[in-house]
């Protein structure tokens, strides 16, 4: 039996610079399923996305899933691209089949987003932590540190340097438009005993919390400040009415991790993503 993808629409050109197609998976010219390709409106033509890919019930665990990805590598070669990405619903049932898939054809973890459900009631900070607002030079001084970070993430990911600099820069201007005065972005310094400890950078959109950045200076790491810093951020996202505090964790940073799963939060979404070579 021979599994294809078939179009089902011209290519779009769609007006955030991305393409995209969708086709039906057939074996020997019968529809078991169905796929949406794209590219990346982050990293432009160089990386393909598998944005669905549904396979009918009754022809499942028979490896149609397993062409069809395949097949959808060689049309994201012919587009030029290097690398293709695609995310995975985290629900326990559902992931487990469809990561053993992608992992078997060679996908890398780039990361995993993950949510905690929020309480009423705010959980104190450990005595002797306070939080105080960033001031304008801290800021300052946070977003070039920050930006770089974020930059080298990437980079250490397989994208090129430039286009990962090009994405950070992007992902800031685009978050950020105001600086320190942005909308609903609340930026914090955590003090232990008078001293600064940690920064804090939480989100309010979209009737959910999310925390873009969390991290305890150098100096003070392995010293259960990254703890306070996320309770900090429960407690600023409830006071501001929040019921949700979401987040993403790159993959290989093991103690956020096993931070994270202990204070409650679970997966909701696997990124993976393969060279094309």
């Amino acid at each position: 039996m021979t599994t294809t993808l078939r179009p089902t629409e011209p290519l779009q050109h769609n007006t955030d610079g991305t393409c995209s197609r969708r086709y039906q998976v057939c074996v020997n010219s019968r529809p078991v399923g169905s796929m949406h390709l794209g590219t990346s409106a982050a990293f432009g033509d160089r990386m393909a996305r598998i944005m669905d890919l549904r396979i009918d019930e009754p022809d499942r665990r028979r490896g149609r899933g397993t062409v069809a990805v395949l097949a959808a590598e060689e049309v994201a070669r012919s587009w030029g691209c290097q690398q293709i990405e695609t995310g995975v619903d985290g629900a326990a049932g559902a992931a487990g089949a469809a990561l053993r898939l992608f992992e078997a054809l060679g996908y890398v973890h780039r990361s995993r987003g993950m949510e905690k459900p929020l309480g009423e009631v705010p959980p104190e900070l450990p005595v002797g932590s306070l939080e105080r607002p960033m001031g304008a030079a801290e800021f300052e001084a946070w977003l070039a540190y920050e930006s770089e970070g974020y930059a080298r993430v990437w980079i250490e990911r397989g994208v090129p340097e430039a286009e990962a600099y090009a994405k950070s820069r992007h992902d800031h201007e685009t978050l950020l438009p105001h600086g320190l005065a942005t909308e609903d972005m609340l930026f914090s310094v955590l003090e232990h005993e008078g001293v600064r400890v940690g920064t804090l950078w939480v989100s309010l959109q979209d009737g959910k919390a999310f925390v873009f950045d969390v991290e305890a200076d150098g100096a003070h790491r392995g010293r259960g400040h990254g703890r306070t810093l996320m309770l900090l951020a429960e407690r600023q996202a409830i006071a501001a009415g929040r019921r949700t505090l979401g987040l993403n964790v790159f993959a290989g940073n093991t103690p956020a991790e096993r931070l994270y799963e202990s204070l409650g939060y679970e997966t909701t979404r696997y990124s993976l993503y393969k060279d094309l070579l």
